[in-house]
Order: structure tokens, then sequence, then C-alpha cells
């Protein structure tokens, strides 16, 4: 089931990435507004400033650089970072060297990609046959490091998933393996939080930033989201309405503890404009908190409302 789910984000990540470079989605510009909650505080983000965070705004032309490494030796499965890289079309990434020293034939991906403690989308996959290598380029989607705030990546953390190409069984999940690029010690840590607060309960905090009504899909509610629970947690939304219409949010966000993430909550254009809404005036939802390992729900929301000006 899980991998279903994965395979499932891939796709969806593949054609939303084929409907950019094709020019698809609204012809209009897209203006943003902003969260705007009357029982639940704005709060303005971390603005605090230090010699490090200035230092790395000196030092933010200079090219980003790795030490070769081995972030995995296990079970035959040899995964060599070599070299940061940065593509004009994919943006940043890291090369990989994947050995596959065993007799089966392997598929590596990630549980999880962490970058200046933020949760990152990616849709790295690679098929390495029985007793053959492959290099690949494990890119960091600039799209949230753009959401997030992340001019210059300071450190990348991973959990590398290997599993058998044909049965699907589980050969390897790693703990987190992590690189600390040439940007490390001048790594910028403050929060993009900026927007109203619709959630802080039992250290998982949730804040409303903008609502885009024109993004490619129809309209994306980004939020900000951080985790020092002491344990990883998945949060999705339910029982969802905009204007008083029942609506299916696409929104299902891992944070893990002591971690960050900036996603969005997505309603398709087709199911506004099945319910002759224009204009999203006032949005009610419900959260759902659940343990990423065992799936177990540690909180559901009260309902939360909130509109877009």
């Amino acid at each position: 089931m899980k991998k279903k789910r994965k395979w499932t984000a891939i796709l969806l990540c593949l054609g939303l990435f084929a409907s950019m470079a094709t020019g698809c989605g609204s012809s209009e510009p897209s203006e943003t507004k902003n969260v705007v909650a009357s029982e639940k505080p704005e709060v303005s983000g971390d603005e605090t400033t230090n010699d490090a965070t200035e230092e790395a705004k000196d030092s933010s032309n200079e090219a980003v650089t790795i030490e070769k490494q081995v972030l995995v030796n296990q079970d035959d499965i040899v995964i060599t970072a070599s070299e940061y890289t940065t593509d004009a079309i994919w943006g940043d990434g890291i090369k990989l060297l994947i050995e596959n020293n065993s007799d089966k034939n392997v598929t590596v991906s990630t549980n999880a990609l962490i970058v200046n403690n933020y949760m990152i989308s990616d849709i790295f996959v690679a098929e390495v046959a029985a007793g053959k290598k492959s290099n690949e380029t494990m890119y960091l989607s600039s799209t949230t490091l753009e959401a997030a705030g992340i001019d210059s990546v300071g450190q990348v953390e991973i959990y590398f998933h290997v599993y058998d190409s044909a049965s699907y069984e589980d050969i390897i999940n790693t703990d987190v393996v992590t690189i600390q690029t040439s940007k490390y010690a001048n790594m910028d840590t403050t929060s993009n939080d900026a927007g109203t607060e619709l959630y802080n309960e039992g250290g998982i905090r949730i804040v409303g930033k903008t609502v885009d009504e024109n993004s490619i899909w129809g309209t994306a509610i980004l939020l900000y989201m951080e985790n020092t629970s002491g344990t990883n947690v998945g949060i999705q939304c339910t029982n969802m309405s905009i204007n008083g219409f029942m609506m299916t949010p696409y929104f299902s966000c891992n944070v893990y503890d002591g971690k960050k993430s900036i996603n969005e909550i997505t309603i398709m254009s087709n199911e506004l404009e099945e319910n002759g809404i224009e204009s999203i005036d006032e949005v009610e939802l419900q959260f759902n908190i659940f343990d990423v390992n065992t799936f177990e729900t540690i909180a559901d929301s009260d309902p939360i409302t909130f509109s877009a000006k």
C-alpha cells in the first residue's frame, strides 16, 4: 500500500512537471490572497537575524560543493554521493553512484528528503539491475526550496528506501544519512512562518499563508507546518468546504520530528466550477494528525474556519 501511494505521488509529480514545461494551466497571472482567520492570531514570521545569516547572504554567489562520501553500504548495496550539481531546468541536485552487488534487481527511492530542516518533495526513483552500477541525480525540488525561503542549501538529510524490483519486498530502510555542503556553517535556519496560525497543539503547529486561485490544478492553499512533538507525523485534512460547498482536498504531508514543511492543499478547478465558485470567500476544514509508522491517529482538530483576502 505504501509503495502504491509512492508511485501515485510520483506520477502526479511527473504530470505536474509536464504541465509546467508545456505551459499548461491557467493563463491568468497568479495573484495570491492572504489567509485570514478571526479566531487565530496572525504571526509575522521569524525575523531573527544572526551573524551566520548575514554571512550566508554575503557568500550566496559561491558555488555549493560537497565532499565525496559513502552514504549507504549495506546488503550489497552501495550508494555514494559524488558531487553537488545545478541544472538550468531541474535546479539543484546531488549526483549519486549506486552499486548493486546483489543478485536481485533493486529500486532505490527515499522515504524522506530534508533540506535545511524542511521536508522537501522528491520524485527520486532509480532501478539498478543485479551486478550493475548507475549514475543518478537526486534533484531537490526548486519549487519547495523557494516556498521555504531556502536560497542556499547547507544540509541534506536522506532516508533511503531500497526494495526488490520484482517482489516489492523491502531490502533496506536506512536511518537518516546526512550531507553537509560547503554552505553548512552559514546555513540560514529562520522559519518562513508568516501568516495566520490555524492550529497549535501537542507540538504540531500549522500556519495558513496564502490562497492562490490560479494555480495549475485549480486553487492552492499554502501552509507552513512544524513538528516538535517527538514523533514523526503525517498531516491530512478532512471535511473541507469552500463557501459552504463540500470539496475534495488533495493534501497529505509528512513532517518528521524537529522538522518543518511548506506544502499546499489543492482543490481541483473542475470541482470549483461545478459548484459555481469563482472566489474563495470562506474555507472550513479539519486536520487529521497521525503517526507515520503506525498510522494511528494522534489528533483530529476541531473545525477551523478562515477566509482569503
